[in-house]
């Protein structure tokens, strides 16, 4: 081995994502369009999907671009199995080589305990479905490459803990579903399986769970009761989860897997 080869990594050399490209799902919303700025601004070329392809392209066209880096928009509905093979066929196609997948998409209707039907949950429970499909196409496209890369998956502090019933009560549209916390926490106990099959693959498998992180649309009294619940008294803003996600994603995080990484203030450390 040369001294070069020997030599240890610059801080800025561990963060630089300078000729990777990132398929991340759900990349137009509250908190995708954080973590597509944050993997740009890092140099990576990002694919941002989306149920929607023209939002899916405009979301792509805001992002910083860096060297260069290039971003694409595609269409993928991570409830479908045939849009998740077509839609990451063509990120691959797009993009050259994939070496980073976020796991970002969401949806679900907000039904409380006492109204939740059996297929509501089921709605939920899909996303897992389809983080699972993603993931295992990254890790075969990996493994075909012969390349390493980085899977995260986006949970919540709801997959670790249980809401607080007086944060919610009596506020209309407040609502912390069921069928929520169920799929959060399977998708932290999913990240570590994977993690501990893939490893060898020289695929990393990790987990990045907000804390509350609401958008304009959240009551303004829930967030306030929610404020009060927090260790650090305020909620999250979208680009405190930028540090994070190019952590997991590059070479910073090259011995980490199977981690769930909370960035909530301190919510579950109550």
């Amino acid at each position: 081995m040369n001294a070069k080869q020997n030599a240890s990594p610059t801080v800025q050399e561990l963060f630089d994502l300078t000729g990777r490209a990132a398929l991340l799902t759900g990349g137009s919303g509250h908190l995708g369009t954080a973590l597509g700025s944050a993997l740009a601004e890092a140099g990576a070329s990002v694919v941002v999907s989306s149920r929607d392809r023209k939002r899916a392209e405009a979301a792509a066209a805001k992002l910083p671009v860096t060297g260069e880096a290039s971003h694409w928009g595609v269409e993928i509905d991570h409830k479908n199995e045939a849009s998740i093979q077509s839609g990451f066929a063509e990120a691959i196609e797009r993009s050259g080589g994939l070496d980073i997948l976020v796991n970002n998409g969401q949806g679900g209707a907000a039904d409380d305990l006492t109204t939740v039907t059996a297929d509501g949950f089921n709605s939920h429970l899909d996303n897992a479905t389809g983080y699972f499909l993603l993931a295992r196409l990254m890790r075969d496209h990996a493994v075909e490459r012969g390349k390493p890369a980085s899977v995260i998956l986006i949970g919540s502090m709801y997959g670790t803990v249980g809401s607080y019933p007086d944060a919610y009560a009596g506020i209309p549209g407040a609502v912390s579903p069921v069928a929520y916390h169920a799929l959060k926490g399977g998708i932290i106990h999913m990240t570590r399986h994977l993690a501990v099959y893939w490893a060898k693959d020289r695929v990393r498998v990790n987990c990045l769970s907000p804390g509350p992180f609401p958008s304009s649309k959240a009551p303004p009294e829930l967030v306030d009761r929610l404020c009060d619940k927090s260790p650090m008294g305020r909620m999250g803003q979208p680009h405190e989860l930028k540090g994070a996600v190019v952590y997991l994603a590059g070479d910073a995080a090259s011995y980490m897997t199977g981690h769930n990484m909370a960035i909530d203030g301190g919510w579950t450390a109550w």
